[in-house]
Formats: structure tokens, C-alpha cells, sequence
């Protein structure tokens, strides 16, 4: 099977709910977020992680993660800033169907702010 890779982005509410998976998926969405963004590569996701999710929660993390490439396909790729600002919009109602198609283990590859130190 190939694979894409992709990261994401999160603070420690949700790394704490994807810690709980087994670090094999993705919380649902909260109300009022009716999309989950993966984005495409690393330098993006840091700028959030780094950026916003320290400001918003203390810490940031990123995570990076394989899924079935077939399947991630049908998400088209958007850019919503500079060339590197690219994200897939996955539907809210899929992200069960996104999960199942993780292939292995979510993984922590950066973190900043007061969690920096954190290790799993």
C-alpha cells in the first residue's frame, strides 16, 4: 500500500485524546468545526503548532502520521497563505472513516512552549 504522509498540528487537549487512541487516531471535532485540516508538511505545522497553539494553550505540538494514499486522495489539497500554507479539508462527518485508514502510529515529532520537555 502506499502512503501519504501528513502532519498535524495540536495543542495538549487534543494530543491528550490522541495519547488516549493509542496514538492511533484523531479526536471527532468539537461543534462549530465542521472541517479537520491535516496539512501537508512539517514547516507548516510548526508555524501553527509554534505560532498559534503556544499562544492559544502554552504548548504546541506536531504530530506526523502515514494514512492510505488512495483514500487521502479524495481530499483535495488547499493553500490558504503562502505556498507552504497547504492543508486538506476533510469533512468533519469522515474523520472515522480518515482513522481507520492511519496506517501505524501518530506521532510527536516537535513541541514548544511550557510542554517543550515533553516525552513519551
Amino acid at each position: 500500500m502506499k502512503t501519504a504522509t501528513l502532519y498535524r498540528p495540536v495543542g495538549p487537549q487534543e494530543l491528550a485524546l490522541i495519547e488516549a487512541s493509542g496514538w492511533r487516531a484523531f479526536p471527532p471535532r468539537l461543534p462549530g468545526q465542521p472541517i479537520f485540516y491535516p496539512v501537508t508538511n512539517e514547516a507548516y505545522a510548526t508555524q501553527i503548532a509554534r505560532d498559534w497553539n503556544v499562544k492559544e494553550s502554552g504548548s504546541g505540538f506536531v504530530t506526523r502520521f502515514e494514512v492510505d494514499a488512495d483514500f487521502v486522495a479524495r481530499y483535495p489539497r488547499h493553500t490558504v497563505g503562502a505556498s507552504i500554507h497547504e492543508e486538506l479539508w476533510v469533512p468533519a462527518e469522515d474523520l472515522g472513516e480518515f482513522n481507520a485508514h492511519i496506517v501505524g502510529r501518530i506521532e510527536v515529532i516537535a513541541t514548544f512552549g511550557d510542554d517543550a520537555e515533553r516525552t513519551r
